[in-house]
């Protein structure tokens, strides 16, 4: 037995819609339908948003350290 796998969606009205497959035509199919389960969004909380970009924005003169950039590269 040769298995297929479509993943749709069903319509407001209920209708289920598969892709036209001539290996289906006059066959008798079995239906299984299993819904995709929705991934639980974690909460990031301030201490884990802190610990995750902490160091991505700093105080570091940028403009001392892009002049040291430019002056190395045109020497």
């Amino acid at each position: 037995m040769k298995a297929y796998r479509f993943l749709t969606k069903v319509s407001d009205s209920g209708a289920i819609q598969i892709p036209f497959e001539l290996a289906l035509f006059d066959q008798e199919v079995e239906v299984i339908i299993l819904t995709k389960p929705t991934p639980a969004k974690k909460e990031t909380g301030a201490r884990e948003f802190v610990q995750k970009w902490a160091g991505f924005l700093s105080d570091s003169d940028t403009d001392e350290t892009r002049f040291e950039y430019l002056s190395d590269k045109y020497r």
